[in-house]
């Protein structure tokens, strides 16, 4: 049955949609191993095998396997020129209907060497990446063979949860945005996105900014949480609310608990994200928490909230979905595209914020590792989170 790609259209056609996992295995580099690692990766995970092809009648997206695709590893020698490398990589865009949906930086060493697995949002989200560098270390170190797992992406709004429908109002603006889409009579042909995308990432270089806890200090931190009735995600969209004075950040949410068709393991996009906002000036951060924690809640407990990115997606015409960074950043000529990427996505106001946490894995296989986060159009800072064995490490993406 073909995969067809609805709510992760978002991600097509889109500047800076990919991130990375920056990781250091606990073992000296072995060529052959690390190969047999990528090639059971692959057996386990059909989308590793996959790009994006179009239905000839229909148009319509789908994920397309191809068993000659190879993943491309790129070998390295500075692990603290990453940053550059990491650019490099992606310094023309993506073509994701030629290319695989992941490419790897290795940096070998004898003692310990590090990777960086390079994914396109088409191919899954945080988790599910950070799940396939497990998978690849615990393979690499002690033979385990990944879990084949059956990709399932969103389908149906049906699949969501109950609650999830867009309200009246929401409806009635897509539908408006839609019927002035089909109106025009146009659509974005895929070259010219890839020339807007290779023209606003030459013109709006990203930096990274890293920042490390040592164990201690995040336990330091989670204890102070846990006296506050915090969590630390709560924490960390505080730290950036009152760092950057703004009283609104997005929140990254994994929803696959909340989805009928997930499977455990798979690839595929299976986060949201939902704006949280708060009036909370104090200077206490701990203040400050304790609005997001409770902002947070309600949001997550209201799947009309939860879900109305998603839930905007699966009611919009899809090619309208193309069209709305290249018409709100671009020069491409749409009213209904620019509408879309300006009211509802923020391309055109370009001053967000977001954190997205990966939470704390425990693995003897890997030393540490960080999250790369995506660099959003629509966001000046986006902030990625991830703990190893509680030594945790924020990467944020900046636009120069």
């Amino acid at each position: 049955m073909k995969q067809y790609i609805l709510t992760e259209r978002a991600h097509l056609m889109c500047p800076n949609m990919h991130f990375g996992i920056k990781a250091k295995i606990a073992a000296g580099y072995d060529e052959g191993k690390f190969h047999d690692a990528l090639r059971a990766l692959a057996s386990a995970h059909p989308f590793l095998k996959s790009n994006v092809a179009r239905e000839a009648k229909s148009g319509k997206l789908y994920y397309c396997q191809h068993q000659e695709i190879k993943i491309p590893v790129f070998e390295k020698d500075n692990a603290s020129r990453w940053q550059d490398d990491y650019s490099d990589m992606t310094r023309y865009g993506w073509d994701a209907f030629k290319k695989c949906l992941l490419k790897l930086i290795v940096y070998p060493d004898r003692e310990s060497f590090e990777v960086i697995f390079i994914a396109h949002h088409l191919l899954g989200d945080g988790r599910s990446i950070l799940n396939l560098v497990c998978e690849f270390a615990n393979c690499y170190l002690s033979g385990k063979t990944p879990t084949l797992a059956e990709e399932s992406p969103i389908l149906s709004i049906d699949e969501l949860p109950k609650g999830s429908q867009l309200s009246s109002v929401n409806k009635l603006i897509i539908g408006y945005a839609n019927r002035k889409w089909k109106h025009e009579g146009h659509t974005v042909s895929y070259e010219d996105y890839r020339k807007f995308e290779t023209e606003f990432i030459a013109d709006n270089p990203v930096s990274y900014l890293e920042e490390v806890w040592e164990p201690r200090k995040t336990e330091e931190v989670l204890r102070k949480c846990h006296e506050h009735g915090v969590s630390l995600n709560d924490y960390l969209v505080a730290e950036m609310m009152r760092k950057e004075k703004t009283n609104r950040v997005v929140a990254a949410v994994d929803i696959r608990r909340h989805l009928s068709r997930y499977k455990v393991g798979a690839l595929g996009n299976y986060a949201s994200a939902t704006a949280i906002e708060v009036s909370n000036k104090s200077e206490d951060i701990w203040n400050i928490a304790r609005s997001v924690s409770e902002r947070l809640k309600k949001n997550i407990s209201n799947p009309g909230k939860l879900m109305m990115i998603l839930a905007c997606y699966l009611y919009m015409e899809p090619e309208l979905i193309d069209a709305a960074a290249i018409s709100a950043i671009g020069r491409f000529n749409s009213s209904a595209g620019k509408f879309i990427g300006s009211a509802i996505l923020g391309y055109k106001k370009r001053n967000g914020y977001s954190v997205t946490n990966l939470g704390n894995v425990d693995n003897p296989n890997i030393v540490e590792a960080m999250f790369i986060p995506p660099a959003s159009p629509a966001n000046v800072k986006t902030m990625g989170v991830l703990s190893v064995n509680h030594r945790l490490k924020k990467c944020t993406a900046h636009y120069q």
